[in-house]
């Protein structure tokens, strides 16, 4: 009897064991391995003396590690012999962009040298002085004072202030630059870095003159990878002002004022002077709407202007705007994007308070709502010699369960010679401890990107931001309790959305809530609009907002707790937890046929628990890393280490 017992027993291991290892034949061929344009495609820091053999030896490294695209950053520490974009430099990103394409790689090209974009590494300026970048000014005279200008400084306006006050407003240079490709005195302790002059990039004939020297360049030289190993151009945090401007000086030029005028409906002209006082009682709302303006004019003179050239060159304009919540200018990227560095993000409360917090939502829902298919994210960038893998596993997590799908690790460094070894650390790459084990981490990243892309969100509830400022805290309080949502951006609801009864409809999704947190401002347009959601329960806004007398039929929210209240009594959670959990994140996306829920413990503690989800069918785990699958009772408890996401397949 008891030989019985154990010969079922095994036929019942045996069978189950049988029954799980040929439902993980099922999981889809291009999640166990993904095609190449799903990789990782690092900052490659071209920082020393460039050698054909070491460029052709490096890529082949990348490839070994599960690494199959690039780009190609020119970077502080370059020979001086190497300016850029010349001759000895064109010949390198050639060498590099034919092994790509050699070995089915991909490349993205750099549009600087260094940063921020937009100058040509100061060839814009070299060509007309006139191009440097500008900024405006504020004199105050004394009663009586006459106004003198240097050379370069021009007068806007005179303004007079309570009392005998009197200002001027000039047009100056900003004095700002960006940082260049040379050290000047290395092997000194006098170690300097070359600083090119800044252009001016609110100056539509300055960035006339920038592609000229940088993108048609590009054309002309690599045209025939465009849409092929070569898939985009890169734009890096491009400042009206440059870097290290003079005090007090504000982003804008006498020539801009028009264009101002135009955006506004008035003219501007006599209010500058609220640019840096409150005199008036709209001194506030002029600031805002001047810095309004000259956001559009940024995003119409430069980003738009970018984006049309890559769209007609077939090719993508990448890279990000220089704020972390410039939601607006990511509507001329194809591939939006945003980065991290500094440490603005790290695990526990960074992860979720700040403005550096949104960074992630702030291009994957701009992807979805421009109908675009992918959006990126620079990070790791000065994250420092301490950063460990754990720390960059998370952070990458951090990304794809927020509806990322492109990751540009910051950064692999061609050279670690000298003060390279410094300079904005660390190398994530090749010289980094963990190179020996990066496939795994590279392969899990192009599964992730896979699984984020040309996939359908399963998300109803959205939270309006506007150009530059997207809310946090109500994002904390959705995070915390397992409601996904994405940022919408105000102007959407005056251009592309539908609204009726039953809430926002925008390139595929329906929004059946929508939060308002903290607007600066409300376009007049948009009250009716937002009127019709109140009316028809759509509309929930915080009790602290300047708008939430306007609404009549919002629901008002004061505490977390009531916020989370008020969105489950009108839309159903996608996803339950036995035990509560404020660490817990999720993304629910639909490919193919397929449900897949992005589950991760974004907090340190171990946990185990029993997911509810609405969908129904046959479930399996799959471990990002390996692909490999198992059985997922409905039942069964599934356990989390500290920092580990898993993902769980719906099929049937």
């Amino acid at each position: 009897m008891k030989f019985i017992i154990k010969t079922i027993l095994l036929i019942v291991i045996i069978s189950l064991s049988f029954s799980c290892f040929t439902r993980a034949q099922d999981v889809p061929k291009d999640f166990k391995d993904p095609p190449y344009e799903y990789s990782i495609m690092p900052f490659w820091f071209w920082n020393d003396t460039l050698k054909d053999e070491e460029i052709v030896m490096q890529i082949a490294d990348f490839e070994a590690h599960g690494v199959y695209g690039f780009v190609i950053h020119p970077r502080i520490g370059l020979p001086e012999n190497v300016k850029w974009l010349s001759a000895e430099m064109i010949h390198s990103m050639d060498l590099a962009i034919q092994e790509a394409s050699r070995r089915k790689m991909y490349v993205i090209l750099y549009d600087e040298g260094m940063y921020p974009s937009g100058s040509s590494s100061g060839q814009v300026v070299a060509r007309n002085p006139e191009y440097a970048a500008r900024g405006l000014a504020k004199i105050d005279l004394r009663p009586g004072e006459t106004l003198n200008l240097t050379e370069g400084k021009k007068l806007i306006t005179l303004i007079d202030r309570p009392g005998s006050a009197r200002v001027a407003i000039i047009d100056q240079p900003s004095g700002g630059s960006i940082r260049g490709l040379h050290y000047i005195g290395e092997g000194s302790s006098q170690l300097k870095e070359e600083s090119p002059p800044a252009a001016d990039i609110l100056n539509p004939d300055a960035v006339t003159s920038f592609m000229e020297l940088v993108y048609d360049r590009y054309a002309r030289e690599f045209g025939k990878y465009f849409g092929t190993t070569v898939l985009g151009i890169f734009t890096d945090e491009p400042s009206p002002l440059g870097r290290g401007s003079a005090h007090g000086v504000m982003p804008g030029n006498v020539f801009l004022l028009p264009q101002i005028k135009q955006i506004l409906g008035y003219d501007i002209t006599p209010f500058l002077a609220d640019l840096w006082y409150n005199d008036n009682p709209d001194s506030k709302k002029h600031r805002i709407d001047y810095n309004t303006a000259v956001n559009i004019c940024l995003e119409e003179n430069y980003y738009k202007r970018l984006g049309k050239w890559c769209n007609d060159h077939g090719i993508s304009l990448m890279g990000h705007p220089a704020g972390s919540m410039d939601i607006g200018a990511e509507r001329y990227f194809q591939i939006p994007g945003q980065d991290l560095v500094w440490r603005y993000v790290e695990p526990g409360t960074k992860a979720l308070e700040g403005q550096n917090s949104t960074v992630a939502k702030c291009a994957s829902s701009a992807m979805l709502h421009l109908g675009l298919h992918r959006n990126s994210n620079e990070l790791y960038g000065a994250y420092g010699h301490n950063l460990t893998y754990d720390e960059m596993a998370w952070l990458a997590d951090w990304c794809f369960v927020r509806g990322q799908n492109f990751l540009i690790p910051h950064a692999f460094f061609y050279s670690i010679r000298g003060p390279r070894f410094d300079e904005r650390p660390p190398d994530v790459g090749p010289n980094a401890p963990w190179w020996g084990i990066y496939k795994d981490y590279a392969d899990a990243c192009r599964r992730l990107s896979w699984l984020n892309t040309d996939s359908k969100q399963v998300c109803d509830l959205a939270i309006l931001c506007e150009a530059t400022f997207l809310p946090d805290k109500s994002a904390k309080i959705c995070y915390q309790h397992q409601r996904d949502f994405n940022y919408l951006e105000i102007r959407h609801l005056l251009e592309d959305a539908k609204i009726n009864s039953k809430g926002v409809h925008i390139a595929g999704m329906n929004y059946g809530v929508i939060v308002i947190d903290s607007l600066s401002d409300m376009p007049l347009k948009a009250i009716p609009l937002l009127k019709k959601l109140a009316r028809n329960g759509r509309l929930i806004i915080n009790k602290y907002s300047a708008y939430s007398s306007l609404f009549k039929g919002a629901a008002i929210y004061q505490t977390a707790d009531n916020m989370i209240n008020e969105i489950n009594n009108k839309i159903l959670p996608d996803i339950y937890l036995d035990t509560p959990s404020e660490d817990i994140r999720y993304r629910h996306v639909v490919k193919g046929s397929d449900h897949y829920y992005i589950v991760f413990n974004e907090g340190t503690g171990d946990m185990s628990i029993k997911l509810k989800i609405a969908v129904k069918g046959n479930r399996q785990l799959l471990n990002p890393s390996t692909a490999e699958a198992v059985n997922l009772s409905v039942d069964e408890y599934v356990s989390f280490k500290p920092h580990e996401l898993k993902i769980v397949r719906v099929s049937n």
